[in-house]
């Protein structure tokens, strides 16, 4: 049995969440994450408001906080490594943090610095994203360049699952492909309620912002493999992947796959939701799909793991 850890990325935050972490780890969520952040984690998680919890500059560290402290509990409790880790977005942070190639309050800090930065770009055009369903790569591609040829700004963003993708671009770009995606085979195209138009071009101010965080960021090898978002494959150079992710697509199927095909047979989702546990069962529907969403998951799961 070879197992790999998934984490997810902004969209599974919610009020109330993480609340079993904040009384179990107190050192790490409170103590330590406030001194790195500068405002209270538990309290954020704990009451909201859930406008403030959404925003980009709060959403990330929240769910990298409460996911690393899962991390930690259900690390302990297997006894063993993953062969793999992969995070969605936000996410890849914590599965490098997993992978001890910084510490928590090194990720924390640069998460924390990439939701200002990704927030900050979203303020300066008025963008979103759209999801496509019931397409394909291919597909997707050829409606982002068709606008983009006509003079629009639209380009695939996020590679999720068989039938899962999503495409992010201007306001008018968002509701050309709405209004016009069954005419290249499009099921269905759902607006998103995001910020701005992340994984793209737009993000390229926050890229440049992000950089200067992670060329001051010392990284060290990852005790296993953490495949990267704008690759699909394990990454290479850190500080690279993590600045070409924010305007580059997410490549989660294809890191899914790779994985699979290096001999991961078992997945399990660390954090709240369960939201990469369904991009398996889609994507690699043959693989063993397990769940840590809160602590009282853990001894299930560990002891699945162990038997087998």
């Amino acid at each position: 049995m070879s197992y790999a850890v998934l984490f997810p990325g902004q969209g599974s935050q919610f009020v109330g969440m993480g609340a079993d972490v904040f009384v179990a780890r107190p050192d790490l969520l409170r103590t330590e994450a406030d001194a790195a952040l500068g405002w209270s984690l538990q309290e954020l998680c704990a009451v909201g408001p859930e406008e403030e919890l959404t925003r980009t500059d709060r959403a990330q560290p929240a769910l990298y906080a409460t996911a690393y402290a899962l991390w930690e509990a259900f690390r302990d409790a297997v006894g063993f490594d993953p062969v793999a880790a992969a995070g969605h977005s936000l996410g890849e942070y914590t599965a490098l943090a997993a992978a001890g190639v910084f510490d928590f309050s090194t990720g924390l800090r640069l998460v924390a610095a990439r939701g200002v930065a990704m927030d900050v770009a979203a303020q300066l055009e008025d963008s979103g994203m759209a999801a496509l369903i019931g397409v394909d790569e291919a597909t997707a591609e050829t409606v982002a360049a068709t606008r983009r040829d006509a003079g629009g700004l639209l380009w695939v963003a996020n590679l999720n699952a068989p039938g899962q993708i999503v495409v992010a671009g201007g306001a008018e770009d968002i509701e050309w492909v709405v209004a016009n995606g069954r005419d290249f085979g499009v099921g269905r195209a759902m607006p998103l309620k995001v910020a701005g138009a992340f994984h793209s071009p737009y993000m390229a101010v926050a890229a440049e912002q992000l950089a200067a965080a992670l060329g001051a960021t010392d990284f060290a090898p990852p005790r296993f493999p953490v495949y990267a978002n704008a690759t699909g494959g394990p990454v290479a150079d850190v500080a690279t992947n993590l600045e070409e992710q924010l305007v580059s697509p997410v490549r989660f199927a294809a890191s899914l796959e790779a994985m699979v095909a290096a001999g991961v047979d078992t997945f399990v989702h660390v954090g709240p939701g369960d939201v990469t546990a369904g991009m398996v069962k889609r994507t690699v529907p043959d693989a063993s799909v397990l769940v840590v969403s809160v602590l009282d998951d853990i001894p299930a799961v560990a002891e699945a793991l162990n038997v087998q």
